[in-house]
Formats: structure tokens, sequence, C-alpha cells
């Protein structure tokens, strides 16, 4: 009875931590819309309290839009922007910052009930704690990349700062996910295959810098400054990507070369892709393995395609929101599965 009672537990837990993992997602997206949108800088103070409610006057509209007016964006960008132009882009910054705060109420309701009722185990309490640390962490580096923006000659946030707060998101990501399937996943869907383990960490560090670059690439715009596919700009090899001095700089400020860097990255990951999944084929003895598997070549292969479609329709403000914001879903579903298989397979046999 008392096992019963520990295993409806830890799946009650490891649901609440699915459900921050789906939350997680929505946030990251929306994230994405508001840098597609240029919207991040619209909201120029952090109000954690006060700030989850919009303008609720004519003249708190008229007060919040002076603000904006006093960036460098509003002057140099949008100076031809109304109040009804002003209202579209507040609502993405607000509303990315409203789900952040409405995902910390869900961790923290569902942390203090299942604290409350005992169902945590002595094991569960410190990983909650670094849950706990690596969201306030992400607020904070929220923050800061707004303050990025809003100095002057910044037209943007900046793109180092961008990309920091992306990849602190998903590892967050990544974390509350390890920890739910540590609940969740039941020891006979591990299996030991130490070749292949070696192989899917060479293929997440790949990742990981693809995923960088992903975030440079947005928030450089590199994929306007070469909106063609094979080519960039008609070349294979683009003379530009070494314009800066020290050369050092190319590789994190010119767009050419993020660009290049991005593409290639993307195309040995696709390879390594197929090739970790043809060697994988003798494993035939667990199911979520199999499915992990699967669905990892599907998402590949849908997120080159889409790759493709972003950088060929950038210059398309519409369809780029669009676009983009479906390849960087897509790039998050790779996290999850990549996240996933780390788990499921391992080096040695499980001692669980």
């Amino acid at each position: 009875m008392e096992n019963t009672i520990n295993e409806k537990s830890k799946r009650q837990v490891a649901n609440w931590l699915l459900l921050g993992v789906a939350m997680i997602v929505v946030q990251v997206l929306l994230g994405g819309i508001t840098r597609l949108t240029e919207s991040g800088l619209s909201i120029t103070e952090w109000k954690p309290i006060t700030g989850a409610l919009p303008p609720m006057s004519d003249i708190a509209w008229q007060a919040e839009f002076d603000k904006y007016k006093g960036t460098d964006q509003f002057k140099y960008v949008h100076q031809s922007f109304s109040l009804g132009d002003f209202k579209f882009i507040f609502f993405w910054e607000w509303f990315h910052r409203l789900w952040a705060r409405v995902m910390g109420m869900v961790f923290l309701i569902g942390f203090i009930y299942f604290l409350a009722t005992k169902k945590f185990r002595k094991e569960m309490i410190v990983p909650m704690i670094t849950l706990f640390f690596l969201g306030a962490m992400q607020g904070a580096i929220g923050w800061l990349m707004v303050k990025s923006g809003l100095v002057p000659e910044k037209y943007f946030v900046g793109h180092i700062e961008l990309t920091t707060h992306l990849m602190a998101a998903l590892l967050l990501l990544s974390y509350t996910l390890w920890f739910a399937l540590k609940l969740k996943v039941p020891a006979q869907q591990l299996i030991s295959n130490a070749p292949l383990q070696k192989l899917l960490l060479v293929i997440t560090a790949v990742l990981f810098f693809q995923l960088i670059y992903g975030g440079f690439m947005a928030g450089i715009k590199a994929a306007v400054v070469a909106p063609t596919w094979p080519t960039i700009n008609g070349y294979w090899i683009p003379t530009s990507m070494g314009e800066m001095s020290p050369v050092i700089k190319n590789i994190l400020y010119n767009p050419i070369s993020i660009h290049f860097i991005h593409r290639g990255l993307a195309y040995l990951l696709f390879i390594l892709v197929i090739a970790w999944w043809y060697q994988s084929k003798k494993i035939k003895s667990a199911t979520l393995f199999s499915s992990l598997r699967s669905i990892l070549m599907v998402l590949i292969a849908t997120q080159v395609l889409l790759g493709i479609l972003t950088v060929l329709n950038a210059t398309y403000a519409n369809r780029l929101v669009l676009l983009g914001v479906s390849h960087q879903f897509t790039g998050m579903l790779l996290v999850i599965v990549f996240t996933a298989l780390l788990y499921v397979l391992r080096g040695k046999p499980s001692l669980a």
C-alpha cells in the first residue's frame, strides 16, 4: 500500500513538472514573437508586481508611450509609430512577462502543495531549490537583456544578451524535464550502449552551439542580410566573413559569419543525426527509445526545411514571424527529445 501511495505521489509531481515544461515552451515562443515583432523594448521598466497589469486608461497608455519615445529604437527605427502601433508591440512584451509570472506561480503553488501534503521525498528537495534558482536567474537575465537595448545608440537588445536569455530558458527546460523523467520513466525503459551514448553526447554538443548561433541569428538579424539558399548571397564561402578586426570578432558580431556558421552547424548536425539514427537501429528492446529516435529524425528534417524557408522569407515581415517561431518551436522539440534520449541512453547499466 505504501509503495502504491509513493508511486502516485511521484506521478503527480512528474505531471506538475511536465506542465512546467509545457509552460516554458510557450514562454520561449512568446519570447521569439517578441523579438521578431521588435516588441522587447516597449516596456522600459521592470515592475514585478504592479507591472502585471497593462495601462488601464488613455492617460496611462500615453505615459507608457512617452517613455518608449525616449528610446533610440523609437527615435531611429519606429519614429512613425502611432499609439495603436505601440499598443501592439507593448502587448507582446507584456504578455511575455505576464506568462513568466503565471509560470512562477504555478511552480510556487505546486511546490507549496506537494510540500504540505508530504509528497516530496527528501532527494527531491535540492533539485526543487535548484529549479527555483534557475527560474529566478532566468528572470534576472531577461531584465538585463532588456536593459542592454535601453542605452544610447542601441536600437534593439544585444544579441549576446538575447542568446544568454534563450540558453538559460533551454537549460531550465532541460533541467525540469530531466527531473520529471527521473520520476516518470521506469527502469526497464533505460538502455545501455556506450558507443551510442558517446556519439549522442557529441551531437548534443553540436546542437548546443547551433542553438547559440540560432540566438545570434535572431538577435543580429543575420537572416535578413542573406535571404538566399543554398548560397549566401551567391557565395559558398562569403569573402566578407573576415572583414572585422580582430578576426575573432567575426564569429560574434559579423552577421555574414554568424549566418555561415549557423548553416554549417545545421548541415553537420543533420549528418550526425542520420549517422546516429542508423547506428541505433539495432536497439529494439525499449519502446520509449524507439519512439524517441523516430521522432528525432522527423524533427531534424523538419527543422532543416524550416530553416531554409525562414532564410528565404526573411525580408517578408509576416512570413518571418510565422516561420521563425515555427523554426524556434521545432528547435525546442529537438531539445526535449535530446534530453529524453540522454536520460534513457546510458553508458553503463543503470542501478535504478
